[in-house]
C-alpha cells in the first residue's frame, strides 16, 4: 500500500470513529439516559395545556433534516466539479477517486458530525434540566390533590402519575422539554442548508432563485418551531433556546469545522493571482512593442543605418 492510500485510509477510519462516538453517545441517551426529577408547582398554569400529536413527527424530521442536505450537498459537488479546472483526484488502492465524490464525502461528514453534536448538546441539556412539558397534568395526572390550598404555592416533588394507559416512554419524555430537540435538529439542519446554497448555488438563470431555495430552508426550519409551541410540546422558552443552539452549531460548523468559504476565498485568489500574472506580462509585452520603433529610429539618427551596407565596399 502506498503512502498516500495509507494516509487516506486512516483519514476515512479517523472519520467514521469521530461521528460513531457521537452518535453512540446519543443512543446512549436514547435507551438508559434518565432525565432529572423535577416538581412542580399546582398553581403552575403553563403545565395543565392538553396533550396532542406532533405535526412534525419524529421521522418528518429526520428524513427531511438529514436526506435533503445530503442530496443537496453530493447533487452541489458533482455540478461544481464538472466547471472546476482542478480535477486532481485521490488514490485509494490504486483506484482513482474522483474529486467530486471525495469533496462531497468530506462536506457530508462533517455536515453529519456537527448533526450529531447537535443532537448531543441538546439531549446533554434535556436530561440534565429535566424541564416538564406544557401537557404534563394532563398526562400524567399527578396523585397530588390541587384544589387544597396548602398546595397551591408548595413546590411538589413526591408524587406518582396516576393516568392509566400511560407508557415509561410517555413518562420519560414528559421531562424532556428544554430545550426543543426538533428546533435545534432543523435549525442546524436548514441553516447549514442555506448556507452552503449560498456557497455552490452559481446558476445566472435568475438572480432569486436560490434566496427563494434559502427562504423555504428557513421557512422550514421556523414552521418546525412554531410547531413545537402549537402542539403544547414545549414551552415558547425551550423553543428559542433550541433554535438557538441550533443556529450556533450550524455557523460554528460552517466556518471553523468545515470552512467552507475558506476553500472559496482560496480559489479566488489563486484566481486572481494569475489574472495579475497575465495582466503584467501583456503589459511587458507592450512596452517591448512600444520600445521597439524607438530603438530603430535610434539606430538610423542622422541618415545612418547600421543594417545597411556601404554601397563603395560592394
Amino acid at each position: 500500500m502506498d503512502r498516500s492510500s495509507k494516509l487516506l485510509l486512516r483519514k476515512v477510519i479517523v472519520d467514521f470513529l469521530c461521528i460513531a462516538v457521537v452518535g453512540l453517545t446519543v443512543l446512549m441517551f436514547f435507551l438508559f439516559g434518565k432525565p432529572y426529577k423535577r416538581g412542580f408547582f399546582c398553581n403552575d398554569e403553563s403545565l395543565y395545556h392538553p396533550y396532542h400529536g406532533s405535526t412534525v413527527t419524529s421521522l418528518m424530521l429526520y428524513v427531511v433534516g438529514i436526506c435533503l442536505p445530503v442530496f443537496t450537498i453530493i447533487t452541489g459537488e458533482y455540478l461544481h466539479a464538472r466547471h472546476c479546472t482542478e480535477q486532481t483526484g485521490k488514490v485509494l488502492f490504486g483506484y482513482s477517486i474522483p474529486l467530486w465524490i471525495y469533496n462531497a464525502y468530506e462536506k457530508v461528514g462533517v455536515f453529519l458530525f456537527g448533526t450529531a453534536c447537535t443532537v448531543l448538546i441538546t439531549d446533554i441539556a434535556k436530561y440534565s434540566i429535566g424541564r416538564l412539558r406544557p401537557h404534563f397534568m394532563t398526562l400524567c395526572v399527578p396523585n397530588v390533590n390541587c384544589t387544597l390550598a396548602k398546595n397551591q404555592h408548595w413546590y411538589i416533588q413526591d408524587f406518582v402519575c396516576t393516568a392509566s394507559g400511560i407508557t415509561a416512554k410517555q413518562l420519560k419524555e414528559m421531562r424532556l422539554s428544554f430545550p426543543s430537540g426538533h428546533s435545534s435538529f432543523s435549525a442546524y439542519t436548514m441553516v447549514y442548508l442555506a448556507i452552503y446554497l449560498q456557497l455552490r448555488m452559481r446558476w445566472k438563470g435568475s438572480r432569486l432563485l436560490k434566496h427563494f431555495l434559502q427562504l423555504i430552508c428557513l421557512l422550514t426550519a421556523w414552521f418546525t418551531a412554531m410547531s413545537r409551541i402549537s402542539d403544547y410540546k414545549h414551552h415558547w422558552s425551550d423553543v428559542l433556546a433550541g433554535s438557538t443552539l441550533g443556529v450556533i452549531s450550524a455557523l460554528v460548523v460552517t466556518f471553523f469545522v468545515a470552512n467552507l468559504f475558506g476553500e472559496e476565498k482560496k480559489h479566488s485568489e489563486k484566481h486572481t493571482a494569475e489574472k495579475h500574472q497575465s495582466n503584467d506580462y501583456e503589459t511587458e509585452m507592450g512596452i517591448q512593442d512600444e520600445s521597439s520603433p524607438l530603438q530603430a529610429r535610434t539606430q538610423s539618427y542622422g541618415g545612418i543605418n547600421n543594417n545597411t551596407e556601404d554601397p563603395v565596399h560592394n
